[in-house]
Formats: structure tokens, sequence, C-alpha cells
């Protein structure tokens, strides 16, 4: 695969993603981005009886461009997370796909406008079940979204020709300086790859990046503009499925 011909006017691609739609990243990760018109994506877990007043904000955020994600109904990580029984060793194919749907049908309220969805793995895990009974719900992101965004190895990302959309590699991110975040961004890139952070809060209390760091990162992304597309995860992956490698990318 030519890269360079794919990609074409860029040299690779980025997507600023964020987990969880939380009222931090509406006060603190949008306004910036808004200024510099760099769009991300936004996977959002809709639950509880309170959620249509909750996430009333995020039209606004989905009507200026930025894509609104599905990351379930219920955010069940492995139980390992959870410290306790009751997460993803316990649950079944069936317990996890209705959770997911029901969680779309709310979500299509906030972003009607949407045709093409894509859904972010809670905590990045892709399985149900225990031991031999461990089973991937990957095919079931498959058959209804676009693409699905877990993570991968530290210092990797994701290669056009060859990737599952299913399954695209995040790198957290947590933590990083924005010359780190630049650096993955200037080395990925320009390799032909499409990289994807994963972010969840900026200057907030857990999982959080500073709001010095992540500017730098906006702005440089902005200089940038001419050679690297910065865009959302799902606009990436239309462009690879009408790629023609359909089959191989899972389309």
């Amino acid at each position: 695969m030519d890269l360079k011909k794919f990609w074409s006017p860029f040299c690779g691609a980025v997507s600023i993603t964020f987990d969880d739609g939380t009222e931090n990243q509406l006060e603190k990760a949008i306004p910036p981005m808004d200024r510099l018109g760099i769009k991300g994506t936004f996977y959002i877990h809709p639950q509880g009886d309170d959620w249509q007043e909750r996430l009333a904000p995020w039209k606004d955020v989905a009507k200026n461009g930025h894509e609104i994600g599905n990351h379930s109904l219920s955010h069940t990580c492995s139980s390992n997370f959870l410290m306790n029984f009751g997460g993803l060793e316990e649950k079944s194919l069936f317990e996890i796909e209705q959770d997911i749907l029901i969680a779309q049908k709310r979500l299509d309220q906030i972003a009607p406008h949407q045709h093409d969805w894509t859904f972010g793995y809670p905590c990045s895990n892709t399985f149900v079940g225990r031991g031999i009974q461990r089973q991937s719900y990957v095919p079931i992101i498959a058959k209804h979204f676009l693409a699905g965004r877990s993570s991968g190895e530290y210092g990797f990302a994701n290669h056009p020709g060859v990737v599952d959309l299913s399954c695209v590699w995040g790198i957290s991110v947590e933590r990083m300086s924005g010359f780190e975040m630049i650096g993955f961004a200037e080395e990925l890139t320009h390799r032909g790859l499409w990289l994807i952070l994963i972010f969840h809060e900026i200057d907030g209390e857990r999982l959080t990046n500073g709001s010095y760091d992540f500017k730098m990162l906006l702005h440089y992304l902005h200089r940038k503009r001419d050679l690297i597309w910065t865009a959302p995860v799902v606009e990436v992956a239309k462009k690879i499925c009408s790629s023609g490698l359909k089959q191989i990318n899972g389309c």
C-alpha cells in the first residue's frame, strides 16, 4: 500500500479521543479545541435516569462538528478494575450487546445527524467470560459500528492497510507531557500511520493531563494542519473504508 498516496496531501492522521463524557471535558477540553478548529471524538456512556438532562450540553458539541461515540451504557470493565465480582468476566455476549444497543438508542437522540458511529471499549477491555469460557466481543462491535477503539502497545499506531477497524489501537496519554505527545504525533504520522490518543480529563482529579500540555499538543497540530490530518475517529475510519480494503478492515 502506498501510504503517501493514501494520505495525500497529508503524511498521516491523528485522532483526539476522550472517554466518559464528563463536565470536565465540556469546560476544559472542548473550548481550546474549538478555538483552533480541531474536532475530536467523545465516547459517552448515557447511564442513569437523568441522562437526558446530563447529556443535553453534548447536543451542541455534536452540532459543532465533534464526533459522539458509544462507550456502552454501563461502562462494564474487568472485575480486576472493580476489585469485585460483577465485571466482564461474569457477563455474556448477549448482555453486553444489549447494554451497547440501549446506549446507542439514547445517543441517537444526542447526535441524530450522525449516520456512522464508532465505539470506545470501556477500559479498553474487549472480552466477556472467564478462563476457557472467555470470548471476544469485538465481533459484536463489528456488526453494529464502523469502528471500535481499544488500546495497543505503547508507541505504536494503526497502519490503514492492515488495521482491523473493529479494534483499532489507541494510546493512553494521561500524565504525558506535551513534548511526549507531540513526539508521538511527529514520529508516527511521518511513518504514514494513524495515531489515536486517549484522554479522560484536563487538569482533573483522575487520569488527567495538564491544560498546558494539552494546549501545546493542540497548537502543534494546528501549526502542522497541512501535514497532519487531525480528525475524529469516524472520519478516518470512513477514509480507510473507502480505500478499497473493505474486506481486510471489516467495513
